[in-house]
């Protein structure tokens, strides 16, 4: 599947197949190109909580709304980020780059965050949206459905899957084989309204 028939293809799904299940290696395999995805510094602050418990699944789903996706989807990922991950030996995230970059980045990474905690926050959000686009599109390359989700306690799921207090959850992505067709689309704004040139008012 090309991205261009994945991008077109790739909807929301409500019901999954609860029988459904990905083999270890289709997990490896997403989760593997899932990791590519960019991060600001190369710092891959994205943790990602792969949720198999099915009574665990089953607490989460009563603090989203009773989603059925929930629990019924193959894999539940939930997406995650180490706010501090640039305080963390940030020299490992450049160990494969020239000493030029290395000299010049690593110290870079510590000016950009020492004392913006909005800034850590913000960093978090953006590389968890960038992972979880890359997540379902590769999803829906391997013949898979999913649905980003936000509807739910966060933290109340943050308590249940012990996360750490320097991390942040962003969103969680339902995995599987859709048993229904998704809604219809609900109305895409036209390019005339989203697109602007050079600047707002013209």
């Amino acid at each position: 599947m090309d991205v261009r028939t994945a991008i077109e293809m790739r909807r929301s799904i409500k019901g999954f197949d609860p029988q459904h299940r990905m083999t270890e290696e289709e997990i490896e395999t997403l989760m593997g190109l899932t990791i590519l995805s960019p991060t600001a510094f190369n710092i891959q602050h994205w943790r990602f909580v792969l949720v198999r418990d099915p009574v665990l699944r089953t607490e989460i789903r009563k603090l989203a709304w009773d989603q059925p996706q929930v629990t019924d989807a193959s894999l539940l990922v939930i997406l995650c980020a180490d706010l501090k991950a640039w305080q963390k030996d940030p020299a490992r995230y450049w160990r494969n780059a020239p000493e030029a970059v290395r000299d010049f980045v690593v110290p870079a990474i510590h000016q950009y965050y020492a004392g913006r905690e909005q800034v850590e926050r913000d960093e978090a959000m953006r590389s968890c949206g960038l992972a979880g686009m890359t997540l379902m599109l590769a999803a829906k390359e391997m013949g898979y459905d999913t649905c980003p989700m936000d509807g739910f306690d966060f933290e109340a799921v943050a308590r249940l899957i012990k996360l750490p207090r320097d991390h942040v959850i962003s969103f969680m992505i339902a995995v599987g084989k859709a048993v229904k067709e998704p809604w219809p689309r609900g109305g895409q704004l036209p390019l005339s309204e989203v697109l602007i040139t050079d600047r707002f008012g013209g």
